[in-house]
């Protein structure tokens, strides 16, 4: 508002002084000739002249049946009579001229004398006054470069999160809670000798509501919360992070309680000496005095630093002891009751038909963060007004799921017969190995409608949210994924074979590797983890650390990854062929509405099957 202020009180006075400036300029259509004594003289002697105008040594002579004025500058101290009597004129003609003398005010006066002088002068001061306004302010900026640029969210904010704004993640919060009692009631800790934890560390994936999570601590607490993140502190100048740093802890301290919030604290936190720079580069240095500033705190002074990341694993093990981040909350993905609370809390402000499930958008949604699901109703929002409709429907979230999952669809794709025919019996290959193999998800929806990169897809979500999977889950699986290649392989041939299995391919090997690999499903090779060079050299550890195994075990891996395929490949097309008149009915019916729904898709295979699948699972359990 200052500057508003000080710009518009510039402009003002700038534009008065333009404005005197042109007072002095004529401004008529026909401006005044400059002429001689001389010519006004013998205009005289004519008889031409109506009137002239005498003002200190400036004469403005009109003449008769003419709009043309003259303009003429005598010398000072002279009278118009006697100027003309000089010349010559008759005294006769002389009392025929309208004479009107014109005092000249001390303001035009001085201001005429003046101002040609001041002009530059003027001139050259506002130009220095700019040019020293303009330093300042690049030494404040200066100045202020070691100060820390933290967001500042006051208690009083209107806009502040509680615990209210965020839907599961129970564990996480009750952990939270003790801190904002300790913030609220800090001497009855100190009564009882507790320490309430100088830093907390929050761990999740992506999306999962960390940052979330700390506003609403700070909300709750109703202290000042000041939030940064880790790649602010870094710059190219040693020191400036540091710096940074302990302005940032000053003032918390200043306004304790309060909580720091450091986002994305891997960007800083990293572990130290590993090759990433020397031992005195930046990110170090500012490592140094985050350690520093925690381990120096006070530890009932009122100041808590929550931190997130989603790499907890290259943090420096400095960070992690007791006595710096001495809580460490892990934040997982949610779980169908979570996501529906979620839903629920996303939803609000949104119209909504009465037919939306917010329970199944739940079920067809695992692995979706907090940050999906919102962005999920937010991609069904924008499709209803594409739609020109008022109201989000079920139809507009379930379409916005598969929008999410796999891009939008490529309606406008031009196919020819025989690569829609081919792409119906991949996805029907995926659908009918899926549908008969008990371990693998329910099927949703069979479309051949390109989405993304695929140009049709098969979706399979579980009906309850899968922690552990199984040998047998994995090997069913493992067949669903080859049910379109066994497929296009079963009905055109080897010679026809395309390139539209090439990604099941790939996914197939990653799930037989990881088998035999990481989860020790291999009864050759035992209950072993190899590790894997796709985890590749990571802060400098040693890459030959990474391949613990011979090069003899290395081909015993290749040949257990191909004895898992091999038998993918036989279980699905036993599964095909002994279904292929359904297999044939759903491809009938995919040719010719694209996309079938998993009720329709229930029908043609019939819901008796499904139901032995159903209670087969039931009796396992």
């Amino acid at each position: 508002m200052k500057n508003l202020i000080k710009n518009f009180i510039l402009i003002f006075v700038v534009l008065l002084v333009v404005a005197g400036l042109l007072s002095f300029v004529p401004m008529g259509k026909n401006e005044p000739e400059i002429a001689t004594i001389n010519r006004l003289a013998q205009e005289v002697s004519n008889d031409q002249v109506d009137s002239v105008d005498v003002s200190g040594d400036q004469l403005l002579v009109s003449l008769k049946n003419s709009d043309t004025k003259l303009k003429i500058k005598k010398e000072p101290g002279q009278s118009f009579t006697e100027i003309m009597t000089n010349y010559g004129v008759d005294s006769e003609k002389l009392r025929q001229v309208n004479l009107q003398i014109k005092e000249q005010s001390g303001f035009e006066y001085w201001a005429t004398l003046l101002l040609p002088a001041l002009l530059p002068v003027l001139l050259i001061v506002g130009i220095i006054f700019f040019m020293s306004r303009q330093m300042q302010g690049m030494n404040n900026k200066t100045m202020g470069f070691g100060q820390s640029q933290a967001r500042q969210q006051k208690p009083d904010d209107k806009n502040k999160k509680t615990f209210k704004d965020v839907a599961g993640a129970y564990e996480a919060k009750e952990e939270l809670e003790e801190i904002v009692d300790f913030l609220r009631n800090p001497k009855k800790f100190d009564e009882m000798g507790a320490k309430i934890p100088k830093g907390v560390l929050l761990m999740g994936s992506p999306g999962t509501g960390k940052t979330l999570l700390a506003k609403s601590v700070a909300g709750e607490a109703g202290v000042p919360f000041f939030s940064i993140s880790g790649s602010e502190f870094v710059e190219m100048f040693v020191g400036v992070g540091a710096s940074r740093v302990r302005d940032l802890f000053n003032k918390a301290k200043k306004s304790a309680p309060a909580i720091v919030f450091i986002d994305e604290i891997d960007a800083v936190g990293r572990k130290r000496g590993a090759g990433l720079g020397g031992s005195h580069d930046e990110r170090e240095q500012t490592l140094n005095q985050i350690l520093v500033e925690m381990d120096g705190f006070d530890p009932n002074l009122g100041v808590i630093v929550i931190a997130a990341t989603n790499r907890p694993d290259v943090l420096d093990p400095a960070l992690l002891r007791p006595g710096r981040f001495d809580r460490r909350i892990v934040i997982d993905m949610p779980d169908i009751k979570d996501r529906k609370e979620i839903l629920e809390v996303h939803v609000v402000g949104k119209p909504i038909t009465k037919d939306v499930d917010l329970q199944k958008i739940a079920e067809r949604t695992p692995g979706f963060s907090g940050a999906d699901l919102a962005n999920l109703l937010n991609e069904a929002a924008i499709l209803a007004v594409r739609n020109a409709e008022k109201q989000i429907t079920q139809k507009h979230i379930l379409e916005s799921i598969e929008k999410v999952m796999l891009g939008p669809e490529k309606k406008n794709r031009v196919m020819s017969k025989k690569e829609r025919e081919m792409t119906a019996y991949h996805e029907a290959g995926h659908a009918i190995v899926g549908h008969f193999l008990i371990n693998c998800d329910p099927i949703r929806k069979v479309s051949i409608i390109g989405r993304g990169m695929a140009g049709g897809y098969t979706l399979s979500t579980p009906e309850k949210d899968v922690r552990y999977s199984t040998i047998a889950k994995f090997r069913d699986d493992l067949a669903m994924v080859l049910g379109g290649y066994v497929t296009e392989k079963l009905v055109y041939g080897n010679d026809q074979l395309s390139t539209g299995p090439s990604s099941d391919l790939k996914k197939a090997t990653q799930m037989a590797k990881q088998m035999v690999m990481r989860y020790g499903m291999s009864e050759k090779l035992g209950p072993r983890m190899y590790a894997d060079n796709e985890d590749l050299i990571f802060l400098a550890q040693d890459i030959h650390e990474k391949k613990n195994y011979s090069e003899k075990t290395a081909e015993m891996i290749d040949d257990e990854i191909n004895v898992l395929l091999g038998g993918a490949i036989k279980l699905a097309e036993k599964i095909i062929k002994e279904n292929k008149d359904k297999m044939d009915d759903l491809v009938k019916v995919l040719l010719e509405k694209e996309t079938v729904e998993q009720d329709v898709f229930g029908q043609i295979m019939g819901d008796k099957i499904e139901k032995e699948k159903e209670d087969e699972k039931k009796e396992e359990k």
